[in-house]
């Protein structure tokens, strides 16, 4: 795997922010609480995640990369529903009481694995966040709304080898490609195609094993990052 680091606390005004690096992917996370729901979840005492995702201008190469104004094209729908439904699996919503955390993920610079980098550090930003919440709420820790800790990692098949974490080149070359999300032991989603040729049994096993091992992995430096004890 390329290297991942988080760099916490990085934004004054969000409750939660984090600069996450997959290699040379960057994505800055931030996480912002507000006093209301969607409509469907009035007056259920539950409340509720949801995340937001776009690439900025100069974070791709092959020319300047359009910023997105009021319509997100299909890919960025497509990603954010995905990070919002990682992370709403590692919060118990009916404790969060009638509040919405939005976790806003700006790619700064991309280089493969935007989404899982997104996954990742949106839940470190989700986690400082519900630290704000306990705060307000009188709640002892943040591991009073904590279901789970969720991050994901690509996973693919390189000229016949597995690789965990695909960069750019590895990703375009891959003849297979997965991303693979998990919560604490549990997998949360998994999303392969055969890009150039087809998979096996053995070869899905062989990803997702290589993917848990990433996975646990980065479990560990998102820990380390917010100096979280789990035992």
């Amino acid at each position: 795997m390329r290297p991942v680091t988080f760099e916490r606390n990085v934004m004054k005004y969000p409750a939660g922010s984090c600069m996450v690096s997959f290699g040379d992917t960057r994505v800055l996370c931030t996480a912002s609480v507000a006093p209301d729901v969607p409509l469907f979840l009035q007056d259920t005492g539950s409340g509720w995640i949801t995340a937001e995702y776009a690439m900025l201008p100069g974070s791709t190469g092959g020319g300047r990369k359009r910023r997105e104004l009021m319509k997100r094209d299909g890919r960025s729908v497509e990603i954010q529903r995905l990070i919002g439904r990682s992370l709403r699996s590692s919060v118990r919503l009916d404790r969060l009481g009638p509040v919405t955390v939005t976790i806003d993920c700006d790619v700064l610079q991309a280089d493969g694995g935007t989404r899982t980098a997104a996954i990742t550090g949106g839940w470190v930003a989700l986690y400082d966040a519900l630290r704000e919440i306990a705060r307000q709420q009188g709640a002892d820790s943040p591991e009073h709304y904590v279901a789970g800790q969720t991050a994901a990692v690509s996973v693919g098949v390189v000229r016949g080898t597995v690789i965990c974490d695909l960069d750019y080149e590895h990703d375009s070359q891959a003849e297979v490609d997965m991303n693979v999300v998990m919560c604490n032991d549990a997998f949360v989603e998994v999303q392969g195609t055969g890009e150039q040729g087809v998979f096996s049994r053995k070869d899905l096993d062989a990803m997702l094993d290589a993917a848990e091992t990433g996975i646990k992995a980065i479990f560990a430096g998102q820990n380390e990052a917010l100096g979280r004890n789990v035992t």
